[in-house]
């Protein structure tokens, strides 16, 4: 299952390092950018309530098995990519079965394992995995695109696809949930139709403007699916998802806390990749080793994360983890263009994986706990979907924030050079761009007038990459604060014994 989890979350990242590369071959500007990370994380969040149901339905390992053979076509499809517009179908594609492998992973976790204690246990080892595949996605990417070309990405994903077909026929059993029903299929529109239109909302909202007509409309379609989701689901006898569990204060804050943390972990990498290469100048191998502190933590804090859940309670643990990432990002904002890597940059992402350790695994296993066992499939759709949806809110709104003051800076700086409107606007439209632009202000043999404006363009970066980190801190701190109100704190009940067995195990 951790192999599983593997191949899908490093296709969260391994583009990012790929993003500059990108750019030039395909002649994305900064929202093209932003969708090829996007067109994976729409339909694999907005189909994740089907991807759940439908494996609680046919069976969790057989629908997973089918999904990867999908997942490896698409990801062959993808790296035989030459436009824009074919890259992203066919990362679309890759997305939809992803949604239908993720789901499984958790539910089959869930099933295995009857104690509690080793379930946690579980939940951790597959929430590293899940935040190692995250730091790592960078550093394979980056090595693949400077040794190969860029479509090598993807290609990646077939031999990993393979394997984990054969490793999950060999050792994973299969399981399906206990009630004999049809397929929830209002339900499965519903609540597809809701998550697909919010998250395109929110993906677009930056670029279309939050109150234009398209962007609003999307909004209401998305309330109103959601409402008759929920209207309809609580009039059936036995419901893919019983909405009844969003009264919980321990699902919605649980759930809320995983949002977050991915919202903060995916605008950080979304920003930081850019920042070592455009920046530092590394190449992209060198881009990803150096997000490497943040793996080597993860692998070490997420069981860790576990067990202070287990010893401390969810509510200290999770709120603790957030305002400890709020915190790392804040100090990022006061990096300075070359700021020591060796120092501060390596210490921030430290404290930043520390961070999100504490809140991965206890928040899975308070989601989890609140379900019956009818119900595991859809549970573990709306823990992934929390994700995805945080994921995605933090490329699309970080990313906009980082855009928009960008777009501003760089039109302040080129204004008075008396460039052509077209020049301005297509210098603002990415980093590449406007370094490019900059590049040809001056004839050769004169650099004054080109030096000056790499230099402007260099601080316009770091500037909207501080105001990027800014947002992110917030909204960590925030949600921090009110999750602590909300969550369980430490069972009291639970037996001394088992909690130093706990221990001494992990």
């Amino acid at each position: 299952m951790c192999v599983a989890v593997l191949i899908i979350v490093i296709d969260n990242t391994i583009v990012n390092v790929a993003l500059p590369t990108l750019s030039v071959k395909l002649n994305a500007s900064d929202s093209g950018l932003q969708w090829i990370v996007d067109s994976y994380s729409l339909p694999f969040a907005g189909l994740l309530l089907a991807g759940g149901e439908l494996s609680d339905r046919w069976g969790r390992r057989r629908v997973m098995q089918l999904a990867l053979a999908a997942f490896a076509v698409f990801s062959m499809m993808a790296a035989e990519s030459h436009t824009l517009g074919q890259l992203l179908f066919n990362r679309a594609l890759m997305g939809v079965a992803a949604a239908f492998i993720f789901p499984a992973t958790l539910s089959l976790l869930t099933t295995a394992f009857d104690d509690v204690t080793q379930r946690a246990k579980a939940f951790g080892v597959w929430g590293a995995t899940a935040g190692l595949a995250i730091a790592i996605g960078p550093i394979v990417g980056g090595y693949l695109v400077d040794h190969f070309w860029y479509g090598s990405v993807f290609v990646v994903n077939v031999p990993v696809a393979l394997v984990t077909l054969v490793l999950t026929a060999w050792l994973v059993p299969e399981s399906r949930s206990p009630l004999a029903r049809r397929v929830d299929l209002s339900g499965l529109l519903l609540g597809c139709l809701s998550m697909s239109t919010l998250v395109l909302a929110i993906i677009e909202g930056p670029s279309w403007g939050w109150l234009d007509g398209r962007v609003v409309a999307l909004f209401i379609a998305s309330a109103v699916a959601l409402v008759g989701f929920g209207v309809y689901e609580r009039q059936r006898r036995h419901p893919m998802l019983d909405v009844r569990l969003f009264r919980q204060g321990q699902f919605s804050a649980s759930a809320a806390a995983i949002a977050v943390s991915f919202f903060c972990l995916f605008g950080f990498v979304f920003l930081v990749t850019q920042y070592f290469q455009l920046v530092r100048g590394y190449s992209p191998l060198s881009a990803g080793v150096h997000t490497l502190p943040f793996a080597l933590m993860t692998m070490v804090a997420m069981p860790l994360g576990a067990l202070a859940g287990l010893r401390l309670g969810v509510r200290w643990t999770v709120s603790s983890g957030l305002v400890v990432m709020g915190l790392s990002l804040a100090w990022m904002a006061t990096f300075a263009a070359h700021q020591s890597y060796w120092g501060s940059v390596v210490a921030a992402m430290l404290v930043l994986a520390v961070g999100f350790s504490l809140v991965s695994a206890p928040s899975t296993s308070a989601v989890m706990s609140t379900l019956h066992s009818s119900q595991i499939g859809a549970g573990a759709a709306v823990n992934e979907t929390t994700r995805q949806l945080g994921g995605t809110l933090g490329v699309a709104v970080v990313g906009s924030v980082f855009a928009s003051f960008f777009g501003r800076r760089i039109v302040t700086l080129l204004t008075p050079l008396h460039l052509s409107i077209r020049s301005i606007d297509i210098a603002r439209s990415s980093v590449q761009a406007a370094l490019k632009v900059a590049a040809s202000l001056d004839p050769p043999g004169h650099v004054s007038a080109a030096l000056v404006a790499r230099q402007g363009i260099m601080a316009a970066f770091m500037s909207s990459f501080h105001r990027g980190c800014l947002v992110a801190a917030g909204v960590a701190i925030v949600v921090g604060a009110l999750s602590f109100r909300y969550l369980p704190g430490r069972d009291r009940d639970t037996n001394e014994e088992t909690s130093v067995a706990t221990s001494t195990t992990l």
